[in-house]
């Protein structure tokens, strides 16, 4: 026990060393903290400038009605957000208004303009011309804005008193709760705290990519420079891996403490809710059997690999199977009892990130969390079992890469 400690901490001290590991202990949640909260805080922000925006309509009848609507918003400085011009004139044919328009437009007088035209089958065309790449957001609000004016002149056309048309324009907004057995735990931020457990499975993710790559590139390196002869010397190769899965759990286990003070200093701070630290109990167990599980297999890889880009070819197949889940996210929060879900739900590589997406999605059955928790935990006996087999032989094996049938050889071997 006395070997397996020094080999653990051994592993572990030198890999917290490593300038990487200390960048991207902080940068890493950071970084993908940052890609999660603010694109939200940019969508969710006012627009800081007015813009000049022109009004081309031929019939006369859309202006004020859009100029009504538009006049409400406003920016975060209390200003009008857009200033209608109406660009129409009788006098003119709507060929030249639009060449004149946007002469305008070029010489950035105005930040844009909407051009109504009707089609032969009489159907409204409405462009947004613009000297540049024109706001997604933007454009959605004015085609809410059009819309509404457009139900409005139907409404009148047909003889609808004004009180309808104004409770019509109230418009009803839903918001997604999300109940928890105790009825006073109610989460409306459950979206927030869905993407936030994205953002722990694609930290899990990185964690065992970056991890995981160091072990197999120090054992490559052990193998290269015989010293992994001198440790067999003094210890046995049982000794030597459990030393290694220890060190590195140990190191990931650290990573995980980082984040989880980096997380309760952001919901300190009301960058993220609460309510994404609800299962957190849960989701730290299957986040350190995940990085343990994975950690077996990469011990296995590092014992028959020969050479760097060997290692980066087989990692690669693991990267795939990491990305799943992070693939069938908007199936799982769309639907996180489907058919699919249930599958990767039961499968030990993708268990942990599927069951770290679902505990903030909905309401997990204990029966599931045995369950899972039970496959998980002998998926990692089984693993540790055939990477020993693999690593007693194959940190002594030199020269070529070991077939199937050769790696099969080694686990069925008693030695």
């Amino acid at each position: 026990m006395h070997k397996i400690l020094s080999i653990a901490k051994w592993e572990f001290l030198e890999k917290i060393k490593t300038k990487i590991f200390i960048i991207s202990i902080i940068l890493t949640p950071l970084l993908i903290i940052s890609l999660t909260i603010i694109p939200s805080y940019l969508v969710s922000k006012k627009p800081a400038d007015t813009k000049v925006i022109g009004i081309l309509d031929p019939s006369g009848i859309y202006f004020k009605l859009i100029k009504d609507k538009t006049d409400r918003l406003k920016t975060n400085d209390g200003l009008p957000r857009y200033v209608l011009v109406n660009v129409y004139d009788p006098s003119h044919n709507l060929v030249w208004l639009k060449n004149e328009t946007d002469k305008e437009l070029i010489k950035n007088r105005l930040d844009g303009y909407m051009l109504f035209q009707k089609e032969q089958n009489q159907q409204m065309k409405i462009q947004f011309r613009c000297n540049g790449t024109a706001d997604i957001t933007e454009l959605r609000t004015f085609e809410e804005i059009i819309n509404m004016a457009r139900i409005e002149i139907k409404l009148k056309e047909a003889g609808i008193a004004p009180l309808v048309l104004s409770e019509l324009n109230n418009r009803a907004n839903i918001s997604a709760v999300k109940v928890y057995q105790n009825e006073k735990d109610q989460d409306s931020n459950f979206l927030y705290s869905f993407f936030a457990s994205l953002t722990l499975v694609i930290l899990l993710m990185m964690m065992i990519l970056s991890s995981g790559g160091m072990l197999v590139r120090s054992i490559l390196e052990e193998k290269s420079n015989r010293l992994i002869e001198i440790l067999i010397s003094s210890c046995t190769p049982m000794e030597l891996l459990t030393g290694k899965i220890i060190g590195l759990s140990a190191l990931g286990l650290f990573q995980m403490i980082v984040w989880l003070l980096i997380g309760f200093f952001l919901v300190g701070t009301n960058s993220l809710p609460a309510g994404v630290f609800n299962h957190i109990g849960l989701m730290i167990i299957y986040f350190i059997l995940g990085f343990i599980f994975y950690t077996g297999i990469f011990v296995g890889i590092g014992a028959i690999v020969t050479t760097e880009q060997e290692s980066q070819q087989v990692t690669s197949y693991l990267s795939i199977i990491l990305i799943l889940p992070v693939v069938f996210s908007i199936t799982a929060i769309q639907n996180p009892n489907s058919e699919l879900v249930k599958i990767l739900l039961y499968i030990p590589f993708t268990t942990p990130s599927i069951m770290l997406l679902r505990f903030n999605i909905t309401q997990v059955p204990t029966g599931e969390i045995i369950l899972t928790l039970i496959i998980l935990i002998i998926s990692i006996f089984l693993t540790i079992f055939l990477a020993s087999k693999i690593f007693k032989i194959g940190i002594l094996s030199y020269g070529k890469r070991p077939s199937i049938r050769e790696l099969y050889g080694w686990i069925r071997t008693k030695r």
